[in-house]
This record gives C-alpha cells, sequence and structure tokens, in this order.
C-alpha cells in the first residue's frame, strides 16, 4: 500500500500534486530546487539553471475562468488574462489557502530517482537529494515528476548553417527577460509560436526592425473575440466539442480556416499554414498591426547565416543583422532517471494515459503535465494528479498489457484524426476528450443526460457554457460542493474586472440570447439519432 509519495517541483502542477495526495490521505514530501514555489511563474531577472525562465511581460495565454484550478477560483477582480506576476499571486493564494507549504523543501535537489532492489515487489524509489551541500537518500512508496516541459531548450545551432561565423549575438528565448539592449537593432527571431511572437512585437518597438522567420506560417487567435469576451470561452465547450468530433476531419479544418481567416486574411499576411498537418495556433492581437506597419517582416526558413547576414528559403538576404533570437521550443529530459524507466518515443508515446511509463513492473510513478492538450495544461495536469494518487492507493487499477496497446493504438489513430499526423506529437491532445477520458477512471466524469433530467440549469451551463476545471468536481471522489455555484457565477467574475467604471448594463433579451443555444442542441441531437 502507498503511502509516502516524493513529488519533484514545486510549480503550479507539483502544488495540485500535494493537495491530491492529502486528498486521498498520502504523505507527501515535495522537492523544489530553487528558494521558492511558482516554477514556470515566478520570473527572475537571472535565468536559472534547471528552470523554466520567462520574461517580464509574460500574460497568460488562456483566460482565467478556463485556466483556474477545480475548487479554487481565482477572484473575482482578477484580470480575464494575466500578467505572470498577478498569476504568481494565484499560486501563491491557493497554496496558502489549501497549507501546501509546509509539505515542500526549497533549495532541495533531486539527484537521483532509482528503483528499490526489492521494486519488483514493493515498487518503491530510492530518492537521493542534495541541499546545503549535503546528500541524504530516503525509500518513497511512490514519486510524482512535476519538473516541466520548458527548462531544456530545443534549439540546435548544427541545424543552421554558417550560424558559427555569425559576429553578432546569439541568444535563446529562454534568455530574454525585457527589451532593453536592443534599440535600433536589427533583429530576426526564428519561430512563430507564442514567445516568438511576444517577443518580436515587444521588440519591434525598440529595433529598427523585426524580422521573424517561420517554416510553416500558423493561425493567429486574438485574445478578445466577438462582444469582446476571452476567445477561449467560445471554443472550449462541450457541444463545440461534440460537433468537431462528429464532423469528418476535413470539415473540421475547412471551418477552423474560415474562423481564423475571418478575423484577418492569414494569406495576405504570409503566415497561413501549409497543408493540412496541425500547428499549435498562437494568441497574439497585435502581429497583424505590427505586419501591416512593417515593424515586423515575416521571411521563410533560414538557410544559412554569414558574418553579418542571413539567407533565407526564398532567396531573400537581410544584411547587416545585429542580433538572432533562437525561439525554436523546448524538449524535456529526466536527468535523475535511469533511461530505462522511460523510453522516450514521440511517435509512439512514452506513457499511458500520458501518465505512467509503459512497461513498469508496479505503476508507482507518475508523470504529470508532459502534455500539449488544445487547451489550459495547469487544468489537465490537476487532474492527472488525482488520477495518480487513487492509482497508486489501488482505488483503480491499469488495464493489462494488451488493453494497454489497444488504448495506445486507438490513441495514435485519434492523433492522426485531430491533428493530420501521429508523428513527434505524443503529447498533444484533445482537451476536453482526454480530461473526460481520465476522469471517467476515477469516477468524476459527469453524467451529462441524467444531469439534464435532475439539474437542467446546471446541465445547460455545462453543456453549452465554457468547459472549466469545476465541472470535475461535481461527483465522484474529490466533489467539491462549491462547484456548482462557481459554475453558475463563472460570469460575474468574467466581467467584474471589466466593469471599472460603475456604469449600470444595458439589459438584453433573454430570449433572444438563447435562440442560438437552442438551435444547436437541435443539431446536436439530430446528430446523435443518425449515428445511433
Amino acid at each position: 500500500m502507498v503511502k509516502t509519495v516524493a513529488i519533484i517541483g514545486a510549480g503550479i502542477s507539483g502544488l495540485g500534486a500535494i493537495k491530491a495526495c492529502l486528498e486521498e490521505g498520502l504523505e507527501p514530501t515535495c522537492f523544489e530546487r530553487s528558494n521558492d514555489i511558482g516554477g514556470l511563474w515566478r520570473f527572475t531577472d537571472e535565468v536559472e539553471d534547471g528552470r523554466a525562465s520567462i520574461y517580464r511581460s509574460l500574460v497568460t495565454n488562456v483566460s482565467k475562468e478556463i485556466m483556474c484550478l477545480s475548487d479554487f477560483p481565482m477572484p473575482d477582480d482578477f484580470p480575464n488574462f494575466l500578467p505572470n506576476q498577478k498569476f504568481f499571486e494565484y499560486i501563491r493564494l491557493y497554496a496558502e489557502h489549501f497549507k501546501l507549504v509546509k509539505y515542500i523543501k526549497l533549495k532541495t535537489t533531486v539527484c537521483q530517482v532509482e528503483k528499490h532492489s526489492d521494486f519488483p515487489v514493493t515498487g518503491q524509489w530510492l530518492v537521493t537529494t542534495e541541499s546545503n551541500g549535503e546528500r541524504r537518500t530516503d525509500i518513497f512508496d511512490a514519486v510524482i515528476v512535476c519538473t516541466g516541459q520548458h527548462a531544456q531548450p530545443a534549439a540546435s545551432l548544427s541545424s543552421f548553417p554558417g550560424i558559427e561565423t555569425f559576429k553578432g549575438k546569439i541568444l535563446h528565448c529562454r534568455e530574454y527577460k525585457r527589451p532593453i539592449g536592443f534599440d535600433e537593432k536589427r533583429i530576426l527571431i526564428i519561430g512563430m509560436g507564442n514567445t516568438g511572437v511576444d517577443i518580436a512585437t515587444e521588440l519591434c518597438t525598440k529595433a529598427s526592425q523585426v524580422y521573424l522567420s517561420s517554416r510553416q506560417g500558423v493561425w493567429v487567435f486574438q485574445r478578445i473575440a466577438k462582444g469582446g469576451l476571452p476567445f477561449d470561452l467560445g471554443f472550449i465547450r462541450r457541444y463545440y466539442n461534440w460537433i468537431n468530433n462528429i464532423m469528418a476531419p476535413a470539415v473540421s479544418r475547412w471551418m477552423l480556416k474560415k474562423f481564423m481567416n475571418d478575423q484577418f486574411n492569414h494569406d495576405l499576411y504570409c503566415i497561413q499554414p501549409e497543408g493540412i498537418v496541425w500547428k499549435e495556433p498562437l494568441v497574439n492581437e497585435e502581429l497583424p498591426s505590427r505586419i501591416m506597419s512593417g515593424s515586423i517582416i515575416v521571411k521563410p526558413k533560414v538557410t544559412k547565416f554569414t558574418e553579418t547576414s542571413v539567407h533565407f528559403e526564398d532567396g531573400s538576404i537581410v544584411d547587416n543583422l545585429d542580433v538572432v533570437v533562437l525561439a525554436t521550443g523546448y524538449d524535456y529530459s529526466f536527468p535523475f532517471l535511469d533511461e530505462s524507466v522511460v523510453k522516450k518515443d514521440d511517435n509512439k508515446g512514452s506513457f499511458y494515459k500520458k501518465i505512467i511509463p509503459l512497461g513498469i513492473e508496479k505503476p508507482t510513478i507518475a508523470f504529470i503535465a508532459f502534455i500539449l492538450p488544445v487547451g489550459p495544461t495547469m487544468v489537465v495536469a490537476e487532474l492527472q494528479s488525482r488520477w495518480a494518487t487513487r492509482l497508486f492507493k489501488g482505488l483503480h487499477k491499469l488495464p493489462d498489457p494488451e488493453e494497454i496497446k489497444k488504448e495506445m493504438l486507438k490513441d495514435e489513430q485519434l492523433r492522426k484524426r485531430w491533428f493530420a499526423t501521429a508523428e513527434n506529437n505524443f503529447r498533444r491532445t484533445d482537451y476536453i476528450t482526454y480530461m473526460d477520458d481520465i476522469a471517467s477512471d476515477i469516477g468524476v466524469k459527469l453524467d451529462i443526460w441524467k444531469l439534464f433530467l435532475t439539474d437542467p440549469v446546471l446541465a445547460w451551463k455545462v453543456v453549452f457554457g465554457p468547459c472549466n476545471s469545476y465541472q470535475f468536481r461535481l461527483t465522484g471522489p474529490g466533489k467539491w460542493d462549491g462547484a456548482r455555484e462557481a459554475i453558475l457565477t463563472q460570469w460575474d467574475r468574467i466581467e467584474k474586472p471589466l466593469r471599472t467604471r460603475g456604469i449600470k448594463q444595458t439589459s438584453k433579451s433573454s430570449l433572444v440570447s438563447y435562440i442560438p443555444w437552442i438551435f444547436c442542441l437541435g443539431i446536436l441531437f439530430v446528430a446523435f439519432a443518425l449515428r445511433v
């Protein structure tokens, strides 16, 4: 029987893991190498070895009601998209509210995690840590790894011919902190993800010119959607997810393309993704205007560098280049673990349910938040920890090896359907589908059709409103009595930070506002009837 659990990392995933252990009566000890909690979301001016690094201006790209944890709504006066320091404040409030800090050992590095000599029988682990120059080894019944996906740069200079001859400054985006020292510089940013574009739109106000290189283009969401509301409140909804999963993939891709180009013509701006393979959209409202004003110039793939210039795939050249910023993403590794524990395979997969290493004799180690959902990672991480701790206690069990193979194959097929490929994307998943899958394993998935009979008002909000984490506290183990109220009052918390002038809201016709939802419900029932 598992009792003691070692948790590696005290970011928001690690805090959620501590709380999940306490809910199941386990005894957690969390090891954090730095001097404070917060992980990725704790900004420092220095880049710390082994810890994720962010820039001062970082703002969340998911709104607060979608990304908050399941039994701790964000304060109603918090903005809908949080600057990093505000989200760090939420993390601290969460840790204080649930009294989690006393389970954390700060300035303690995990040096090694290895199987106990009788691991095939007990499933125990030997965890070696170092603090203040002293090493010690302790035995734990289970381990939860929450070290994150953003500490190890994926950039390889060898992939850019001639870059070793470049005389200007080269840095990875994790080294970027503030727009200081870039005045009147000619800057190339390689990589068109969220970080690369954030840095580009910030630096273009200081630099003489910013160039943004992208191999494939990207879809761009703007934080503010039609009506002035956060964009994710509109598409992270159950009814939308159901419709999307019923439709043929080609139709889904056509609808996405139409929706994105209704914001602005991506093809006109030379950033429309090529082909049908999914590329994660980025969230940035400034990029189109910066391209329109010429302060950012979009370029294709880099082919080579010289001492002072860069050459691109289309034959164009930029001379007198001063700075290159590599926004080429991150990789992950587990230097404290023997390679035999996790066999990395980003095609077929490394983890059952994206949590438990494949082929391990005893499932007493869990990897949390090594996942790329089309939705908030921190919410997924919280439910993953609840799933893992109940597995540790034997309250649910892994299927037999043959069934695991079938489920891994099913995941591969779903990734091909959703993202048009299963290559190099094992961590990717559909947010609501994945959440419901692991929720059903531990008895916290809602019976929505039953809910329509017992609580139709709540059911309506659950299906047609934003799909937030509170839904996974409405029933089953870990049920929270405040979950229903949190769902019904979420729009108050969304609107509160916007109403700062005290002007009375114009009333709307309630009947008119429900007509689109009634229409969508009719379509859903017809679709399900046709499937049956």
